[in-house]
C-alpha cells in the first residue's frame, strides 16, 4: 500500500525545527494552516513545504487533523520574511510563525472578516439630548459625542476613544440610536482632490520629496535625517497622497502606543481613505478584522507599533518607520527580532521604498548611509519658521538644590510661566524616590528578588522593584534595628511633582509617566490639556521625550543626566545623546514661542554634553561611530548574545562554558561566560556569553549549526537561555 504524501509544518513550539506530517485528500497549501496532533495537545501549524522523502521513522510520522484554509494565509512576501525571521534571528520557526498572527488565528479562527457596524443617531435621540436627566452623565457624553461625529459611531471610532459596543446598548434600546450592518466591503474609492497639504514646504522637504517619489513602485531605503520640529510628518503626508493616487497602501510604524492615536487622527483629517492603528492594546477580534480588512486591500492606510510589521497588504506602496532610533522597534523578549531592520527586508521583499525617519538617526542607520545601503535626506531647519532652542548646560556643583532644583532654573521658569508659556521638567525616574534608607543604621529597602533597590511611590504606599514587578507595602520601622526614622532618599517623578506644586502653588502641574496614565483615556487626557493650555508645568519621563507637539511650551529643564554619562554599555553615549536631543527638541516649536532648555549637570564639562550642544548631533554621530570602528563594536562588527538563567549561578555558567567549547574552532570571537551586570534579577542567576564577528553572514553560518543542538545538552535542560542576534541592550 502506498504512503500517503507528506507535509512539513511549523508547529509552535520551543524547538528548534520543522515536523513533518501526513495527509490523506487534498494537500493543504504552503502557507495555510491546519491542526496536529503534538503531544497530547492539538495546535494550529503553518505548511511549510511539500517534502518527498523524511528521515523520519514511518511509525513516528502522524496525521493532520483538519485543514483549515483553502488557499494561502499570507502573501508571498510576507511568508518570505517570517521565514528568513526564523533564520535570521535563530528563533524556532514555529514560535516566528505564531508571533507573526493574530491571536484568534492562533487559536484556529477562520479567516473571514466579521460583520461591521455603524450606530446612527435618531432624531429621537436628538430630541432626547435637551431633556436628560442630571445624572445621566454617560448618555449624555455618548450622544454628545455621536452628533459631534455627524451622527454616526463606527467601531474604529469607538476603539479610537476607548470605547465598546456594549456602551451604546442601553442607547439602542432606548431608540436613540439604531445599529446596522456596514453593507460595502469594496476597496475604498481614493479622492485625491480631497488631500492638500496643511503647511507651506520648505525647500528642504520639497527635495526630500522629489528624492522619494520617483522610487515608488520599486525598493529603496532612505533615511529621512531631520532635526525636531523639522517637518518629518508633513514629508510622510505627501508622499501619502502620492502613493494613494496609486491605488496603494501605505505602513506606517511608529514606536509608542501613545503616539497612535494623534497620528491617526491625524491622517483621518488628512486623506478621505480607510485608516487603521494596531497595537496591543487592541482586543482579538478588533485586531483580527483590522489584519483581514488590510490583507484584502479594504484599508489604505496601517499605522501600528512594533508587531504591526506583519501585517499583510494587497498593494504594499510605502513603508515609513518613524523615530527608527527608538529601542522600542526591539523585541526583548521571547522572538527577539528589530522591527525596523526586518522592515527593511520587507521593503525590498515588497519592491516599495522605505523611509527610516529621525532626528537622532542610530549608529547602524548612518553606518549603512556610509555604505550606501541607504540613502540620506536632511531636514536641518524647523517647519513653519520656528527657530531652535537656545540650550545651556548648567554647573550645579556648589550650588544649593531644592529637591534637585537649582535657583537658576526656578528662576527661568518664573519668566516663561509669566508670558503664559508651559515649562517641561524632565526626570527619567518614576516614583517618589529610588530607594528608602533607615537614617539610624544605614539600611536600605533591596529588592530580594533582584541586585536592585526597591523604588518608593508615596501616592500608591508601595515599595516596588520595577525590574521584577514585585511590590509591599512601606515598612513603619527599620527591619534591621526597628528605627521609625526611614527616609526616602533620591529623586522622582513623584517628588519632584511635589515640590513643583510647593514653588509654584498658584500653577497646575502635571505629571506624566507609566504611573500617572495607567487609568484608561489618561494620556489622552493629559495631551489635550497641554494642548489647550490647561497645564502650566510638566513634569514627565521619556514618555513625554519623543514625537509630541506642543506649541506653547517654551522652556525645558533637565533635571538630572549625570548617571547616563558614565555606563559600562557601549550604546550609552548614543542613547544619551538621543534622549537629550529628543527632549530639547520639545521646546520653542512654534515660531511665536522661542525656546530654551536648560541641562543641569555635576559634570558640564563631560564631552558628551560638550560636543552635543557645541555642535550637533551629526558630528557626535561622527565621533561615536569613530570610536566604535576603533574598539571592534557594531555596527562595524556583528555581535550574538546567549543569556542562561537558573536558580543558582553556576548552572548557566556551566552551560555557557558547554556552549563556548562548541564555538572552538568556529573563528569566531567569544567573551565570557560571566554573570550579568544585574546577576540576580526575578528570582534567577543570569550570565552571559557574547560572540561577535567582521561579518554578520560569517557569524549566522557558524551559529546556525550550533544552536539547534544546544537543547540537547544536559546542562541546557537546567536552565532557561535564549539567543539575542543584534542585541541592543548588553546587560
Amino acid at each position: 500500500m502506498p504512503k500517503q504524501p507528506l507535509v512539513t509544518l511549523a508547529v509552535p513550539t520551543p524547538l528548534r525545527k520543522t515536523f513533518d506530517y501526513r495527509y490523506k485528500g487534498t494537500p493543504p497549501m504552503v502557507g495555510s494552516r491546519v491542526t496536529v496532533p503534538f503531544g497530547r495537545q492539538t495546535l494550529v501549524a503553518t505548511v511549510i513545504a511539500h517534502p518527498e522523502s523524511t528521515s523520519v521513522p514511518d511509525k513516528k510520522i502522524r496525521y493532520i487533523k483538519e485543514i483549515i484554509d483553502s488557499e494561502p494565509l499570507l502573501p508571498e512576501a510576507l511568508f518570505k520574511l517570517i521565514t528568513f525571521a526564523s533564520q535570521y534571528y535563530q528563533h524556532p520557526i514555529g514560535e516566528v510563525f505564531s508571533s507573526c498572527l493574530p491571536g484568534l488565528l492562533n487559536q484556529g479562527a477562520k479567516a473571514q472578516l466579521e460583520p461591521e457596524w455603524i450606530w446612527t443617531i435618531t432624531k429621537q435621540g436628538e430630541q432626547a439630548l435637551d431633556s436628560l436627566r442630571k445624572n445621566a452623565v454617560k448618555q449624555r457624553q455618548l450622544l454628545t459625542l455621536c452628533l459631534n461625529n455627524n451622527g454616526v459611531f463606527t467601531e474604529q471610532f469607538l476603539s479610537l476613544n476607548d470605547l465598546i459596543p456594549s456602551n451604546l446598548k442601553t442607547l439602542v434600546d432606548k431608540g436613540w440610536l439604531v445599529k446596522e450592518e456596514v453593507k460595502s466591503v469594496s476597496p475604498p474609492q481614493v479622492d485625491i482632490n480631497a488631500n492638500s497639504s496643511e503647511l507651506v514646504l520648505n525647500d528642504e522637504q520639497k527635495d526630500a520629496i522629489d528624492a522619494i517619489a520617483p522610487h515608488l513602485g520599486s525598493f529603496q531605503g532612505f533615511l529621512l535625517d531631520g532635526i525636531t520640529g523639522s517637518g518629518k510628518t508633513e514629508v510622510y503626508l505627501q508622499l501619502m497622497h502620492l502613493v494613494l493616487a496609486r491605488e496603494e497602501q501605505v505602513l506606517m510604524l511608529v514606536p509608542e502606543i501613545g503616539l497612535t492615536p494623534q497620528t491617526l487622527k491625524r491622517l483621518q483629517r488628512r486623506f478621505n481613505v480607510e485608516v487603521a492603528m494596531l497595537h496591543s492594546g487592541l482586543t482579538d477580534k478588533q485586531r483580527l478584522n483590522i489584519w483581514l480588512k488590510a490583507r484584502e486591500g479594504l484599508i489604505s492606510i496601517i499605522v501600528g507599533t512594533r508587531s504591526a510589521l506583519f501585517t499583510p497588504l494587497a498593494k504594499p506602496g510605502l513603508i515609513i518607520v518613524d523615530e527608527e532610533h527608538d529601542l522600542s522597534y526591539k523585541q526583548q523578549e521571547g522572538f527577539r527580532y528589530s522591527a525596523r531592520d526586518l522592515a527593511l527586508v520587507r521593503a525590498r521583499y515588497e519592491k516599495t521604498p522605505i523611509i527610516l525617519g529621525s532626528a537622532t538617526p542610530s549608529m547602524e542607520s548612518l553606518h549603512n548611509v556610509q555604505q550606501d545601503k541607504l540613502l540620506a535626506l536632511k531636514l536641518s531647519k524647523r517647519a513653519g519658521d520656528a527657530s531652535p532652542p537656545h540650550i545651556k548646560v548648567l554647573d550645579v556643583r556648589q550650588r544649593y538644590l531644592n529637591q534637585g532644583l537649582s535657583q537658576p532654573l526656578i528662576d527661568n521658569m518664573r519668566q516663561h510661566l509669566s508670558k503664559g508659556q508651559q515649562c517641561l521638567l524632565f526626570l527619567n525616574r518614576r516614583g517618589f524616590a529610588p530607594t528608602l534608607m533607615c537614617h539610624e543604621c544605614g539600611w536600605i529597602a533591596d529588592c530580594e528578588r533582584c541586585d536592585r533597590h526597591m523604588t518608593y511611590h508615596q501616592h500608591f504606599k508601595r515599595m516596588h522593584c520595577h525590574h521584577c514587578d514585585k511590590q509591599h507595602f512601606i515598612p513603619k520601622a527599620c527591619p534591621q534595628c526597628q528605627s521609625p526614622q526611614l527616609n526616602p532618599v533620591g529623586l522622582g517623578t513623584e517628588r519632584l511633582e511635589h515640590v513643583l506644586s510647593e514653588l509654584f502653588p498658584d500653577k497646575v502641574v502635571m505629571r506624566i509617566d507609566r504611573d500617572s496614565t495607567r487609568r484608561k483615556d489618561a494620556m489622552k487626557n493629559y495631551i489635550k490639556a497641554i494642548r489647550n493650555d490647561e497645564v502650566d508645568i510638566l513634569v514627565g519621563t521619556q514618555m513625554l521625550a519623543k514625537g509630541h507637539h506642543f506649541p506653547n511650551l517654551s522652556l525645558v529643564g533637565v533635571i538630572d543626566t549625570d548617571g547616563c554619562l558614565f555606563s559600562a554599555d557601549f550604546r550609552a553615549t548614543e542613547r544619551t545623546a538621543q534622549l537629550l536631543t529628543q527632549v530639547a527638541g520639545r521646546a520653542g516649536r512654534s515660531k511665536d514661542v522661542k525656546g530654551e532648555v536648560v541641562i543641569q549637570s555635576h559634570h558640564p564639562d563631560h564631552p558628551l554634553l560638550v560636543n552635543l550642544f557645541t555642535q550637533d548631533y551629526q558630528t557626535l554621530s561622527e565621533k561615536i561611530l569613530a570610536e566604535r570602528r576603533e574598539g571592534d563594536f557594531p555596527p562595524f562588527t556583528a555581535m550574538a548574545i546567549f543569556r542562561a538563567e537558573a536558580s543558582q549561578l553556576q548552572l548557566p555558567m556551566t552551560f555557557l562554558n558547554e556552549v563556548k567549547q562548541r564555538l572552538n574552532d568556529t573563528g569566531l570571537t567569544v567573551f565570557g561566560p560571566f554573570p550579568a551586570p544585574m546577576t540576580k534579577r526575578a528570582g534567577k542567576m543570569r550570565a552571559q556569553l557574547i560572540v561577535q564577528h567582521q561579518q554578520r553572514k560569517v557569524l549566522q553560518s557558524r551559529l546556525s549549526p550550533i544552536t539547534p543542538g544546544l537543547d540537547q545538552l544536559a546542562s541546557g535542560r537546567k536552565v532557561r537561555w535564549s539567543l539575542d542576534i543584534d542585541p541592543q541592550e548588553v546587560f
